[in-house]
């Protein structure tokens, strides 16, 4: 199972995390200790927002609890990690029909960026990504030969991610497709895009250099 952590939201006997649908979509999980019944919600890709599935009781797990949810698990990165479990007396375990398909993600290349760029907290540092990420385009003969020859940002942008997760990982053949489904899973936990610093800091060569 391709999931976030587990976090016990604040005056409710619940916990939740964040998970990846068979569709590439995040969602949030809630299980709490007074049912057997599991609380799902897909996030929009448009504003973050918890949609509530047909078959969830809102009764048991309002809009209010996903919400919670969904801030306390920003920025969690994703793991491979079984079913939840915990004691009987307090939740129930992740039934198998909730279980989520897996991602088609070099999973040893995955953790190893996420390792490379996590912060003491064990959270992504999107901060730290992009500062490597930017020193190496101002670093490297190749993007400054790309930016004099004008090329666009994003062309420019993804030599650098490539060159640096095929660096970080220890396998200059790791295919392109495994790289941008690695910055996916890396973008779904971004509160913003995950190369945005680098992508301003290359229009700002981009300039300077015309």
């Amino acid at each position: 199972m391709i999931r976030s952590n587990i976090v016990k939201l604040n005056d409710r006997r619940m916990i939740a995390y964040r998970r990846k649908l068979k569709a590439g979509d995040s969602a949030i999980v809630l299980m709490s200790a007074d049912t057997t019944a599991v609380g799902l919600a897909t996030l929009s890709k448009r504003d973050n927002e918890p949609i509530i599935s047909a078959n969830t009781d809102v009764s048991l797990y309002p809009l209010e609890a996903f919400k919670e949810a969904a801030e306390m698990t920003m920025g969690m990165p994703y793991h491979k990690q079984g079913s939840v479990k915990v004691s009987a007396d307090m939740f129930v375990e992740e039934t198998a029909e909730e279980a989520p398909e897996e991602v088609e993600v070099d999973l040893k290349a995955y953790e190893a960026v996420v390792a490379a760029y996590s912060d003491k907290t064990g959270k992504l540092s999107y901060s730290l990504l992009n500062k490597d990420l930017i020193r190496f385009a101002h670093s490297s003969s190749i993007v400054r030969k790309m930016v004099a020859d004008a090329k666009n940002v994003k062309e420019i942008r993804k030599y650098i991610v490539s060159s640096k997760i095929r660096h970080i990982v220890k396998n200059p053949d790791l295919p392109e497709v495994q790289v941008d489904k690695i910055v996916e899973l890396l973008d779904e936990v971004s509160p913003k895009s995950v190369t945005k610093e680098l992508s301003e800091e290359l229009r700002k060569m981009l300039k300077k250099g015309n």
